[in-house]
């Protein structure tokens, strides 16, 4: 499995992490922080709305880094994974050998009259 693989996976575990941290919020005060109710549980409603906000940017900037260094694994070699396409259409019509005679015929000269 090649780096780049690697990265393209923790790229999409991330990026699942910040569409639910996403979705639990709610710009009008209420998702998971209302459900808490009282300011003794879980360090009260302005402590997870921080939490969440801290944990947003923190996946975000996970996010580019991942990217970024995705992009520099990246070598953009296609040795090994070939076009289907391209293997498909060599082995359904495959290219006719020509071959040239060894000597090229003579043809007889006649002398020009005058």
């Amino acid at each position: 499995m090649s780096t780049f693989s690697i990265f393209l996976v923790l790229i999409t575990i991330v990026c699942f992490l910040l569409i639910i941290v996403i979705m639990v919020q709610n710009p009008k005060g209420g998702g998971l922080s209302s459900s808490f109710g009282g300011s003794q549980m879980l360090g009260g409603v302005q402590k997870t709305t921080d939490f969440l906000d801290k944990s947003t940017w923190t996946l975000g900037g996970i996010l580019i880094l991942l990217v970024l260094l995705s992009s520099l694994s990246f070598s953009g070699d296609l040795n090994d994974n070939k076009l289907k396409t391209i293997d498909e259409a060599e082995t359904v019509a495959p290219k006719k050998e020509t071959t040239a005679p060894a000597t090229p015929a003579k043809t007889p000269t006649t002398p020009e009259k005058k």
